[in-house]
């Protein structure tokens, strides 16, 4: 199947580590403590051994043997050494107690202290603590166990979704198991084995989704399969049932983010933690106490009854690691022993921390041997198997001989890097997007391919305007294949909205997948992949740009219909569930990488780079060129059709953005009122009684919006303020504060001071602010519209009285936590990016970026890395998304842009290429090499335009104390 490339560990025999030197399971001792001849069994054993039976997460079951006094962490110790496992501190070994409940086998406890009988119980590998997203998850095979847990959760009726869902994530078990569809192999296997509980029902659906899959690696599968499963409102839950204050039944869990109450399978509330002070329990009472101001004072601690004493203390437990793991920097320090009495319980999580575990795999990164998959014999037919080190019954000696598995590849999860203070992981640093092995060869490929193929500048004009034409084909596809199969699938839109939606876009892809045709054939010829080069009759592109588009003209009636259309569509989801379900769920997948109603835009917004292109040729082209009159003539007809549609398009990127952000924020009504335009969006910090505190804020032509980064499945933003531009001034008050960058906003009914990352930032608000508050004031009359509408701060404060108001919400620390990790299925959009990067962004922003979109193929290295990869590179939406080729559906991972610097290496870098830039981002560094000068200027001039050289803040925000976790 070709090179196995990415990051990998060799299973020889199970249980043997290849050049392990140390022990691969990652301890989870308290500080001072060590593991003694008599916590580890096995070889130091004196007298009888226990034998311990382990299931792994593939089913298999081993045996392992230990001292009779040995602890919780010589067995769990055992079990990550032999299971070649790094990532270990997401595992746990559970077993079921006397009531048949499944525990957690404590490190610092003796085994035959929590287990009535040892030998007798089966013990089984489980993930213990689920990550929001699986891009925190640094190794394949650790992605590959999780997938495992998916399916195993699926199976117990745990991960609870529709049958339609259910169906999808089989049909990528499936693709991992036997790799690409085959009716009969198909059916075997899923008459083999059980992967849901209703799967007689959709097996024929199971089975039409992995069709679809064609090409789809082991790998590849894992990651769809936990990008699919983390969506779910029941991913990683574990119920604890309970009953509040009235006796009515529910359920408690916890997750990364805090606790949660379920009723029946329905989530009903969410208490974060930096809403939590303690958490404790008294006999059957699990008490939550909130800080003050999440309920009032009266009303700070909740209280739920549990079955019994240990039930409590179980939920508490599991409360106290969740808590720890996820949230602290480090591993908490041991309390001390009483001399003499002890009051509550002495527990406490004895592991690393997530970040501590993250920066260790990073660290280790070299160290790692490779994990590989092989080719085994399945029934009929031969299927890729991955055997983990779990699987010693029926697993034969592995020959280094034997064939390799296929092309393994895993995605990275998108804006990794703004998940972890201090040095996070590279969103891009991942097995799928890590060095290849045959990086000399790829270089030596690429020098010969730069000496074969034409210098001429007008040749890489036109490569761009081919290369741009294959990302707006694919862009087009969403709509018109991807989005039509899902409302056709669920009957969702009806069907007036249908004929107008594909009856405008229909006609003009079909147009662009012929004049791709044509770019395609007549680059070919210019590259010399024919004959036809020798003559030099085919080193232009000016007849194919301006035959097509005089075609174009003939498409100006559906382009100035995509106004209704958007209009339309946008009615029609406000107006029918179904179809808006259907909206929000498409949106989720892969394929949609941009907000939905972006792609409808595409079409206006790719007549003007038409234009900027071809202007650029024209420029290029001395007027004795025979190239130049027909580049002239294209550029004339599509600068007619781009300036009748120009207005439409301002009105059209405004009405987007304006959904987008309706969509995207809580507490606010109608913000796509008739005449409101979007200014600016970003972040800033507002002075409150706790000190400065992170929000987003949104200009608009009639007012200014606050905001907090809420909790909800969506990672929405809650409306905090809206104050009204009419009467408004603004003032700088760095001196008043003592606080940089510092500037006061005056409003009828409410002052704020606010204060921006850089003077470079504050400039940006005050003079959009100014320009803003002019445009009301003189527009009186429509903005006196606006000024009910939504959620208003009404107060009795006089105009000069600073507010520092104690504000509610629903993540006071949001800005500052350290893994509350973004779950929105849009991580790329600009607020969220803004929020993260402390920058802000404008319409006129937006405007630009529209013009400065790029496609191609880049040679991509790391900082401390030594060869190349080739990867497709899309810049869109201020932003970089990363493919292995062109033909590809959906990015693998993406790269936003706002706050890097791009520069060229400086001789510290030691890179000895032409055309290579540099894009840094704090400890971030990467390094992409263009193909000609041409397109080297040509991606530094379109990433300056999205990124910011703006600083990140300096100012020192305010850190509320430890959470307290008691139990009695």
């Amino acid at each position: 199947m070709g090179d196995i490339e990415g990051s990998y560990r060799v299973l020889q025999t199970p249980g043997t580590r290849l050049g392990a030197q140390f022990n691969a399971g990652i301890s989870t001792l308290e500080p001072g403590q060590s593991l003694s001849g008599n916590m580890i069994g096995g070889s130091k054993s004196h007298g009888r051994g226990l034998q311990i039976r382990v299931e792994g997460l593939d089913d298999s079951q081993e045996f392992f043997d230990i001292d009779p006094k040995a602890f919780g962490q010589g067995l769990l110790s055992e079990v990550f050494l032999r299971g070649n496992l790094i990532e270990s501190d997401y595992f746990g070994l559970e077993f079921q107690n006397m009531q048949m409940n499944w525990v957690w086998l404590e490190a610092t406890k003796p085994v035959a202290k929590q287990v009535r009988r040892p030998a007798n119980t089966l013990f089984r590998l489980s993930v213990k603590f689920f990550p929001p997203d699986p891009g925190q998850l640094q190794e394949e095979y650790t992605r590959y166990l999780f997938s495992l847990q998916m399916k195993r959760d699926l199976m117990e009726g745990r991960l609870i979704c529709t049958e339609n869902t259910g169906a999808l994530l089989a049909s990528h078990l499936v693709q991992s198991e036997i790799g690409d569809y085959d009716d009969v192999a198909d059916r075997d296997f899923l008459r083999m084995n059980k992967l849901l509980p209703y799967q007689e029902r959709v097996q024929e659906k199971i089975m039409e989704l992995h069709r679809r899959h064609l090409g789809q690696t082991p790998a590849e599968s894992d990651f769809q399969i936990l990008e699919i499963a983390r969506k779910l409102e029941m991913y990683g839950v574990r119920f604890h049932p309970a009953a509040d204050r009235e006796g009515t039944k529910i359920n408690l869990a916890v997750s990364h983010m805090g606790l949660q109450v379920f009723q029946g399978n329905t989530k009903i509330n969410t208490f974060n933690w930096s809403k939590i002070r303690k958490l404790s329990f008294k006999r059957k009472r699990f008490l939550i106490k909130l800080h003050p101001e999440v309920h009032g004072p009266h009303q700070d601690t909740l209280e739920f009854m549990m079955a019994s004493r240990d039930q409590c203390k179980i939920f508490w437990k599991i409360c106290v690691e969740y808590h720890s793991f996820f949230r602290l920097f480090d591993q908490p320090q041991p309390k001390s022993k009483a001399i003499i009495f002890t009051r509550g319980s002495s527990f406490r999580y004895s592991g690393r921390t997530q970040k501590q575990l993250v920066e260790y795999v990073r660290e280790n990164g070299a160290k790692r041997t490779p994990y590989q998959r092989y080719v085994f014999p399945y029934t009929a037919c031969a299927l890729f198997i991955r055997k983990t080190s779990y699987s010693v019954v029926d697993s034969p000696q592995l020959s280094p001989f034997q064939p390799k598995g296929p092309l393994c590849l895993s995605p990275s999860f998108q804006m990794s890097t703004l998940s972890l203070p201090g040095p996070a992981p590279s969103p891009l640093q991942s097995p799928i997007l890590s060095e290849v092995g045959s990086n000399a060869r790829l270089e030596e490929e690429e020098e010969g391919r730069r000496k074969r193929y034409p210098t001429d500048k007008a040749y890489f004009i036109a490569k761009e305007i081919l290369t741009t034409e294959r990302t707006y084909l694919k862009d087009l596809e969403v709509i018109t294949v991807w989005f039509r199969s899902a409302v056709i699938k669920e009957n969702a839109m009806p069907e007036g909205l249908m004929t107008l939606l594909f009856s405008n876009i229909d006609p003009i892809y079909e147009f662009h997948r012929g004049f791709l045709k044509e770019l395609d054939q007549r680059l070919a010829l210019w590259e010399g992949r024919s004959n036809a080069h020798a003559k030099g009759d085919y080193q232009r592109i000016g007849d194919v740009m301006m035959r097509n588009m005089c075609a174009l003209k003939e498409f100006t009636s559906y382009l100035q219909k995509h106004d209704e259309v958007l209009t339309e569509l946008e009615k029609a989801t406000k107006r029918l569930k179904k179809l808006e379900t259907v909206y929000k769920e498409f949106e989720l997948q892969k394929v949609c990488y941009l907000p939905l109603n972006t792609f409808l835009l595409k079409p206006i917004q790719r007549l003007m780079h038409y234009k900027l292109i071809l202007e650029r040729l024209c420029k290029h082209y001395s007027p004795t060129h025979r190239d130049h009159d027909d580049c002239k003539e294209a550029l004339k007809e599509v600068a007619e059709i781009a300036t009748q549609l120009q207005s439409s398009l301002i009105r059209l990127e405004n009405f987007q953005k304006l959904t987008e952000l309706q969509r995207d924020l809580i507490g606010i009504e109608n913000l796509t009122a008739p005449g409101r335009e979007f200014i600016r969006e970003g972040c800033l910090y507002k002075l409150t009684k706790k000190g400065l505190q992170q929000r987003m804020f949104f200009l608009f032509s009639d007012m200014l919006l606050y905001t907090s980064k809420g909790v909800t499945a969506t990672n929405q933003f809650k409306v905090h303020g809206q104050l009204p531009l009419h009467g408004m001034i603004v003032e700088e008050s760095e001196n008043e504060w003592s606080v940089p960058h510092c500037f006061t906003i005056y409003s009828a009914q409410r002052t704020i001071v606010v204060a921006a990352s850089s003077k470079v930032e504050m400039g940006k608000w005050i003079e959009d602010l100014n320009i803003a508050i002019d445009m009301a004031k003189k527009s009186q009359e429509k903005s006196s519209i606006f000024l009910g509408a939504g959620l208003g701060d009404h107060s009795n404060r006089s105009s000069d009285e600073v507010s520092l108001e104690q504000e509610s919400e629903d993540d006071m620390n949001s800005s500052r936590t350290s893994l509350d990790k973004q779950t929105h299925h849009r991580a790329n959009t600009t607020m969220h990016v803004c929020w993260h990067r402390n920058t802000s962004v404008s319409m006129s922003d937006h405007s630009l970026a529209v013009e400065n979109q790029l496609s191609g193929y880049l040679l991509r290295k790391f900082k401390n890395s030594n060869g190349w990869q080739k990867l497709w590179v899309v810049f869109t939406n201020f932003c970089l998304f990363f493919y292995k080729t062109h033909q590809d559906d959906f990015p693998l991972a993406s790269l936003p842009l706002l706050g890097y610097t791009v520069s060229t290496p400086e001789e510290s870098d030691s890179i000895h290429k032409e055309y290579v830039f540099k894009l840094q981002f704090k400890s971030h560094v990467y390094f992409f090499r263009a193909e000609s000068e041409y397109t080297f200027e040509r991606w530094m001039e379109v990433i300056k335009s999205a990124a910011s050289t703006t600083g990140r803040m300096s100012l020192l925000i305010p850190k509320g104390g430890p959470m307290e976790i008691n139990g009695n």
